[in-house]
């Protein structure tokens, strides 16, 4: 599956939508995400950041996002 690069803002909005909640938050880049069923999740990306393709593989390998949640 291919993502177009996107800023992590966008990202981190799309995860909340399919159910990630902040679990706390450690100075402006990182957060530790928590959904039912998953591991939790440290997104470590700041707002204005671009978020490449390949990055965004490993990030919804690990989060269950796909590039329609985009």
């Amino acid at each position: 599956m291919r993502f177009p690069a996107s800023k992590a803002r966008r990202v981190l909005s799309a995860l909340l939508r399919i159910g990630w909640s902040l679990k706390r938050e450690t100075g402006s880049s990182h957060r530790v995400l928590e959904r039912p069923g998953w591991p939790d999740y440290v997104f470590s990306f700041h707002d204005e950041e671009e978020i490449g393709p390949r990055m965004l593989a490993r990030v919804a390998k690990k989060t269950g996002l796909s590039a329609g949640d985009l």
